[in-house]
This record gives structure tokens, C-alpha cells and sequence, in this order.
């Protein structure tokens, strides 16, 4: 997702007073754990002059455990209007957004069962997208429908009915749209098919690769497309762009980009993840999202953010920030996924640093360094990076700019960048198409490392102090201390004495070294996320 202006469009503002309906949306219910997800088909007409949609989804699952209530999301004012299974429609308990279907024929525990859930009404419309989630309705310059979903945050069960808790991703999906017939709809995977009636065409595209609920989206739009292969790790690769008509050119030169991307992120993080769905780009009338295999981009043609460089280093201008960010995403979101919201530091704190990590390709170590440090000025500090669990609340917006500076700090620690390379790409090898908690990636990253980050992670994650650096010089004497930390937090750091280099390994007592000559110059590395303070 991008990073500037969250915490004032609402996704990542404060919240501490959970509803049940949080904890419905948010928790893995005794109606959600007993039946596992294998397979979506997603059957809908899309009508933009209502502004309406209607149709089903017919799931598939495994039972995993006894039980005869299923939970089903969606939400208002959108209205789940049937549940069927073998052609009898069963009873439902609507409780707010949450559906509970009273099913009829014994489930049982390893058996592969199907479910029809009709629906219908007029979604939420997104007033400010990304942010706020919702159907997009609006119009391209010549007059033609421009619609499109986001849902990151508050759930894809604001546009169809699913199974709304990203621990359970769906192993494969079909996602068939009808529209009219001068319009063209793009969702995620490849095009299977499409079918022609009298006033309105339906495409139907196909996930063969999990995918997470937020990622999957509706496109529809009066697009042209271009494509090209790439040759990459994991053979050749087709890339897809689908962009207004009236756009066509300018995409195709801003989009001479999306390989560059592709080459970096393949050799920081090993392979694209979706070969077998494709990547694409697709046109909207919103900023951007990170829809898998279906990324979607509204940066007008522009390198930066809308034009502006984040980290005011002009190294922000080298790349068109959507491209970049919401393409990382498809490593740090979509292939490993957060299983509860209040872990999205994975999918953004990476992404974000992914930014810097394409500078360090084509650019170099210091360019990369200068851009993910000037980000820092965006750093508030006003809660930590985990939300709470269990109830579909996701931490501070810092998850972005204090996520990405904590992880090149990390780097440092580590002294080797072929290490920290290998690290990155084992995440994506050894997590590949999972859902992953906050204490795995730690546990990892620890036993990769050989360093037992538990104090680093609990002082960046978990807290909003920044660690500080206290010092005193005295002639020749150099006396530093860690203030503003967590227990045990004993992180060594890279300084300059005198102009050479060395480590320093504070605690939170006064420690102090002894130079042959006075101490007339004393500089911390600027790589390390920390303040400093000189006594």
C-alpha cells in the first residue's frame, strides 16, 4: 500500500476500543478454524451506471474439524442473500458483517464440501483510495466507466462475500466479471476466457498460486494493452500492462521500469512468486495497491510520489514510486503474508525498505543510504509497529519509515551484505506462499543472523522510544551509554574516533574506553537508526 497520508485517511489511526464486530472480523472464530479454504469462484456482474453488483461466490473447503456453522463475511450495505449447498438453501444468522450458515449435511473431517453464496447490493464507495477501502466509481476522460477495488485494511468482505481473516488464503481462484460490453475487466492471474452477449462481455481470470483476500481486485476500465517476457530465475516471465487508451505511450515509457524492478528484487529477494499467474500492471483511477499479480498504479506517469521525492534526497525522483513499492509488495504481503493485521509490518516495513534496496542496485550503497535515511524525517514515533491482535487492527503508519530504517540497521549489525542478501531471499524461499506471524520472522532472522535480536526487535517493534546514545568526552576518555531502551537492549554500534572506524557495545551503565590521544572528533555511523546525545 502507499505510505504518505495514512494515519489522516483513517486506515492506521488509533483505535482502543474494539466492538464485537472487531473481534468477529479480526480473530480466528470457532466458525472459521474448523474448515480450511481451497478454492474461490467468484461469479459477479459489475452495472457502473448503479453502481451495483451482484452475483456469487462458490467455495470450496476441507474440514478440518466437527462442526456445522460457517462463518461467512460481508459487508454492509452490500446483503448476503442465499447459502446453498447440494441444492438446498440452508438458514443464516446475520450478525453485523459476519454470516453465520447453519449447515445441513454432516461435514465430515477430511471431506472436500461446496457452497453457494449469493449476494447483491450497492458496495461501499471509496471516497479517498487507497486508504479507505471500497469500489472506486468513477470516469476517464472521455466519458468511460474507470472502476476499481481496494479493500487493504478493512477487508475484501466490503466488495464479496469470502472468508475475511488473512490467516486462511485460498490455494487457488476464478474470478469471472461482467461488464459492458465497451469496457474491459482485469482482476488478478491470466485471462482464461471471454464471453461475448448481447450488451456486456464477462472475463474470467485464474489464480493458480494463493492469494490473500485484499489482493484481489476488479480493473474495469476502456484499457489498451502491451505486454513483454521476461527473461528471469524463474524462466521467461509474462508481463502485461493495461492502462487507458488515452495513456498508451506515456505508459510505455514509464513502464520500461516494471523489468528494471524486477531485475533487482529478483536478485535481492530470489524469485518473482507468481510466474504461473503472470505479472501485471493495471490502470486506476487511485493511487496504487499491491494486488497480486494484478498491481495496480495511478502515479500519473511521474518517477517519485505523484512527482515528490519522499526522502527529499532527489534520489525519490530516480523511480516512479508506485511501480517500485507496490511491485515489492509481491515478494513482502503477497508471497509472505501477516496471518493477523497487527503484524503489517511485514508486508510494509520490507516494501518500504525494498524502496532503497532498488537504489542500492542501479545507484549504489550510498545512494541507498542517503534515501531510506531521509526518510526518517516522516517518523513520528507515536505507537509502536504491532497493532493489537485479534481484533483486525494494524499498528502505527511508522511501519512504513521506522520498519525500513530498523531493517538497514539490521544490516549493519550483520557486516555482510551477501549474508543479508541470502537472509532476504531465504524469507521469500523459506516462507514461499505462507502466512507468517511477527515472532517467525524474528525467530528467523535471529537464527540467520547468529545474533539474538530479541531485545532489537522488542525495542523497533514494540516500543516508541528511540534508543539514545549518551556520551561524554573527558581529554582522552570516551564515556557512552544506551538510555531510552527496552530491558537488556545492548545493541553495539559503528562509530568514528578520531576519524577511525570502530564498534562500541553500550548497555545501559556507563561504559567507558581510554585513547592514546585526546578525543577531539566522535561520530556514530549515520546507518544506525538511534539518537544521540552528547553530555
Amino acid at each position: 500500500m502507499p505510505c504518505v497520508s495514512i494515519s489522516a485517511q483513517g486506515l492506521l489511526s488509533e483505535k482502543n476500543n474494539f466492538t464485537r464486530q472487531d473481534t468477529l472480523r479480526g480473530s480466528i472464530t470457532p466458525e472459521r478454524s474448523w474448515w480450511d479454504l481451497n478454492y474461490y469462484h467468484l461469479d459477479i456482474k459489475v452495472d457502473p451506471d448503479k453502481k451495483f453488483i451482484s452475483g456469487k461466490n462458490t467455495i470450496q473447503y476441507t474440514v478440518l474439524k466437527d462442526h456445522s456453522v460457517m462463518q461467512i463475511d460481508l459487508q454492509a450495505p452490500l446483503n448476503l442473500t442465499k447459502a446453498i449447498q447440494n441444492d438446498k438453501e440452508l438458514k443464516i444468522k446475520h450478525d453485523g458483517n459476519a454470516h453465520f450458515i447453519n449447515l445441513i449435511e454432516k461435514q465430515k473431517i477430511g471431506d472436500i464440501y461446496t457452497i453457494e453464496i449469493h449476494y447483491q447490493g450497492n458496495p461501499k464507495e471509496a471516497v479517498r483510495a487507497p486508504w479507505d477501502g471500497g469500489i472506486s466509481w468513477k470516469k476517464d476522460q472521455n466519458g468511460n466507466h474507470f472502476v476499481a477495488s481496494s479493500c487493504q485494511g478493512l477487508g475484501a468482505s466490503v466488495w464479496w462475500p469470502c472468508k475475511d481473516h488473512m490467516y486462511d488464503e485460498v490455494d487457488s481462484m476464478l474470478i469471472s466479471v461482467n461488464v459492458p460490453k465497451n469496457l474491459m475487466n482485469v482482476s488478478n492471474g491470466r485471462l482464461r476466457r471471454v464471453e461475448q452477449y448481447t450488451d456486456t462481455k464477462t472475463y474470467s481470470w485464474f489464480v493458480k498460486n494463493p492469494i490473500n483476500n485484499y489482493g484481489v481486485n476488479i480493473n474495469i476500465g476502456d484499457y489498451a494493452n502491451f505486454s513483454e517476457v521476461y527473461n528471469g530465475l524463474g524462466g521467461h516471465l509474462d508481463m502485461d500492462y493495461y492502462v487507458l487508451k488515452d495513456n498508451l505511450e506515456k505508459a510505455k515509457e514509464q513502464f520500461k521500469q516494471a523489468p528494471k524492478m524486477m531485475k533487482a528484487f529478483e536478485h535481492w529477494f530470489g524469485q518473482y512468486p507468481f510466474y504461473a499467474d503472470s505479472f501485471k500492471l493495471v490502470e486506476v483511477p487511485y493511487l496504487g495497491m499491491e494486488h497480486q499479480s494484478s498491481v495496480t498504479y495511478g502515479n500519473g506517469y511521474k518517477n517519485g510520489y505523484l512527482g515528490n521525492d519522499l526522502s527529499g534526497t532527489g534520489w525519490g525522483l530516480k523511480f516512479d514510486f508506485i511501480i517500485i513499492h507496490e511491485a515489492g509488495h509481491e515478494w513482502f504481503a503477497n508471497n509472505i503474508t501477516n496471518k493477523d493485521a497487527a503484524d503489517m509490518w511485514i508486508h510494509e516495513g520490507f516494501t518500504t525498505y525494498s524502496e532503497n534496496l532498488f537504489l542500492d542496485y542501479y545507484y549504489g550503497k550510498k545512494a541507498s543510504a542517503d534515501y531510506v535515511i531521509g526518510t526518517r524525517k516522516n517518523i513520528q514515533n507515536d505507537r509502536p509497529l504491532i497493532g493489537h491482535y485479534g481484533v483486525n487492527s494494524e499498528g502505527s503508519g511508522d511501519m512504513y519509515y521506522k520498519g525500513a530504517n530498523m531493517l538497514h540497521t539490521l544490516r549493519q549489525l550483520i557486516e555482510d551484505d551477501e549474508k543479508w542478501r541470502q537472509i532476504l531471499r531465504g524469507l521469500n524461499k523459506d516462507f514461499f506462499h505462507q502466512t507468517v506471524t511477527t515472532q517467525q520472522i524474528e525467530n528467523y532472522l535471529s537464527d540467520k543472523t547468529g545474533i539474538d535480536l530479541t531485545e532489537f526487535f522488542n525495542q523497533y517493534l514494540r516500543t516508541t522510544k528511540i534508543p539514545t546514545l549518551e556520551y561524554a568526552i573527558d581529554k582522552n576518555e570516551l564515556k557512552y551509554r544506551w538510555t531510552h531502551i527496552v530491558d537488556k537492549f545492548d545493541m553495539p554500534i559503528q562509530v568514528r574516533i578520531n576519524g577511525n572506524e570502530q564498534w562500541l557495545f553500550p548497555k545501559s551503565d556507563w561504559q567507558k574506553i581510554t585513547s592514546e590521544l585526546n578525543i577531539v572528533s566522535f561520530e556514530v555511523d549515520r546507518d544506525f537508526y538511534i539518537d544521540v546525545n552528547k553530555l
